[in-house]
C-alpha cells in the first residue's frame, strides 16, 4: 500500500540543501521506499524551485513563482516526521 505526505509550506530553500535531500531520499530504502516526489518552493535567492525525484534521479530547476511552497512525497512505509527534518530543518 502507498502512502503520500504532502505539506505546504512558507520555509525558503536554499538549491544546494534541496538536492542534498533529494538524494538523502534513496539513502533511507532499507526502511521505506520512496517512489516519486515532487514540488515547488521559495528559494532563498527570491526565486522559486521546481522539484522531481524518483529512484536514482531528481531535477531541480527555477520555474513560475508560487504563492505557497508545496512537497509531496509518495512511497511505503514512509515517516512524515524523518521527512520534516529532512526537508525543513535549517
Amino acid at each position: 500500500m502507498f502512502t503520500s505526505w504532502d505539506i505546504e509550506t512558507t520555509h525558503a530553500f536554499d538549491k544546494e540543501k534541496l538536492s542534498v535531500a533529494l538524494k538523502s531520499l534513496q539513502s533511507f530504502e532499507e526502511h521505506w521506499i520512496v517512489l516519486r516526489a515532487e514540488g515547488i518552493v521559495s528559494a532563498t535567492d527570491g526565486t522559486w524551485l521546481h522539484f522531481d525525484y524518483t529512484p536514482g534521479k531528481s531535477d531541480i530547476r527555477t520555474g513560475s513563482t508560487g504563492v505557497i511552497g508545496r512537497l509531496c512525497v509518495i512511497g511505503n512505509r514512509i515517516h512524515a516526521t524523518k521527512l520534516e527534518t529532512l526537508f525543513l530543518a535549517s
